[in-house]
């Protein structure tokens, strides 16, 4: 599904240049639980926002379902987004003077769905994180697992088909912290695939394949036991 093809990545910083990826080549399939994990600064961030369309390589390419987004212009870069991903931040954004519904419906509305079908869906979104009584709460009236919650709701509301997480548990307390990782579990479940960037080796654990980066390099690659053990096939729950 997901194919980097020997990335790099290299900013230019005043008249010195900062090599972020350094020939970078990685599979996912379609319905894997892929954790990058790094220290700060080590790349990790960098390979998910282009992947996710976020950011384009320096060179090299990346494939999504045999299509390379590396090419794409600004106008398809944003379908592909709107279409195919949804996104999961540390910092939740969510607008403070909207309700939750009204978060969660915004990605629609680019989509240019009624409002009626609008609604609908993001009730359903909210129901499936487990929110549906906050729907007419602002973010200042959440926890910060809940406001989580509220953006993991906006980034499935348009049913893509990844999604991608950058440390969604930053801002969290370590129960909030697991109650949100159980949450991408049971997403990851549903067929989804979820690639979740992190610092933290016990949440990456929580993933079913773990991908270390290190100085914008892949130094291993490495999936569960317990999926070995199935001969690498998806859980059918």
């Amino acid at each position: 599904m997901i194919e980097v093809k020997e990335v790099s990545k290299v900013y230019k910083m005043g008249k010195e240049k900062v090599v972020a990826l350094k020939n970078v080549s990685l599979k996912i399939e379609k319905g894997e639980f892929v954790a990058i994990i790094g220290p700060s600064g080590s790349g990790k961030s960098t390979l998910m926002h282009i992947v996710g369309g976020l950011d384009s390589p320096t060179v090299g390419n990346v494939y999504i379902e045999g299509n390379d987004i590396s090419r794409l212009k600004d106008k398809q870069l944003s379908k592909y987004r709107n279409d195919k991903i949804g996104f999961v931040f540390q910092a939740f954004n969510l607008e403070n003077s909207q309700t939750a519904l009204e978060n969660v419906m915004m990605p629609l509305i680019f989509a240019g769905i009624s409002k009626k079908e609008r609604k609908e869906r993001a009730l359903k979104a909210l129901e499936q994180v487990g929110l549906k009584e906050y729907v007419k709460h602002k973010p200042n009236e959440m926890s910060g697992g809940q406001r989580q919650r509220v953006s993991i709701a906006r980034a499935l509301v348009n049913n893509p088909e990844i999604i991608f997480a950058d440390e969604p548990t930053g801002n969290l307390d370590s129960k909030s912290g697991e109650n949100i990782m159980q949450l991408f579990n049971e997403i990851n479940a549903k067929g989804y695939t979820v690639i979740m960037v992190t610092h933290n080796p016990l949440e990456a654990n929580k993933a079913k394949r773990v991908v270390k980066i290190k100085d914008g390099e892949i130094i291993s690659d490495i999936i569960k036991e317990e999926e070995i053990a199935l001969g690498g096939e998806k859980d059918e729950a």
